[in-house]
């Protein structure tokens, strides 16, 4: 094996396994612990894992330090797929819940362009904006306020909480950082963003995760809810292999 696909394969294990070790890395691939400990080196310079005594560890890329206006740009082939999966979990008259997510934003785009028969609910004002000089006459959009976090580009907390314990939504499609198949965990960066999040899960009749694929290789701060609390989750593409029988273990709906 050429050092250049060996060191491929250690960034797969450290994304798929959180961390690695340099003895097992040295016996796996048959070569000196000096050899793996360059790798690494190498690999560090190139932030693709951080280096740890006896072995590394996966980088836990915060890329929700940047707003929403700033993230909504980035790696949208992949959300205009999921939000177009979305479109079809839709029924006439349904009142849905749109939660702070890039993936949403594309959602209501397409609810809006087809001025679907439905209630759009929402907290995140990037989503309101779209209807600015929109005429829908069968789309009705519900605007939930509160405390402004503007990194998150909407409404999170108390406040929020209190007007979302009111609503009974027919279909949720919430926003993560990470889902940690391992642990059961669905994560995001911010306390106030979660517990709006769980608040809005509870006040749904399904949810929904509006998933890309990479961030199952993602973990947030916080954890807002387990795998098993919503219906399904929307990927934006068919994983591999290994992240699909990880996925068997939990009786939800994956759509991709």
């Amino acid at each position: 094996m050429l050092a250049k696909e060996r060191q491929n394969a250690i960034v797969a294990q450290v994304n798929a396994n959180g961390s690695v070790l340099v003895k097992e890395l040295s016996r796996q691939f048959g070569v000196t612990e000096d050899s793996i400990r360059k790798d690494l080196t190498l690999l560090e310079k190139k932030g693709l894992l951080k280096k740890t005594y006896g072995g590394a560890m996966k980088i836990r890329i915060n890329a929700h330090e940047f707003t929403v206006s700033e993230r909504k740009d980035e790696n949208l082939e992949q959300k205009v797929r999921i939000a177009q999966k979305a479109m079809g979990l839709i029924e006439p008259g349904d009142m849905i819940f749109l939660d702070i997510s890039t993936s949403n934003l594309e959602l209501a785009k397409r609810l809006i362009q087809s001025d679907f028969n439905a209630t759009l609910v929402t907290n995140m004002v990037e989503i309101m904006l779209l209807f600015v000089g929109e005429e829908t006459s069968r789309l009705r959009l519900i605007f939930i306020g509160g405390e402004l976090s503007t990194g998150k580009g909407g409404f999170v907390g108390s406040l929020t909480n209190q007007e979302l314990v009111k609503y009974r939504f027919d279909k949720a499609f919430m926003g993560t950082v990470g889902v940690d198949l391992d642990n059961n965990r669905v994560s995001t960066y911010h306390v106030d963003d979660a517990t709006t999040k769980s608040v809005a899960l509870a006040s749904a009749a399904k949810s929904y995760m509006m998933l890309e694929n990479r961030k199952l290789d993602r973990e947030g701060n916080y954890q807002y809810a387990k795998i098993g609390d919503f219906t399904g989750a929307i990927l934006d593409r068919e994983p591999n292999a290994n992240v699909k029988r990880q996925m068997l273990q939990y009786m939800i709906d994956w759509v991709y």
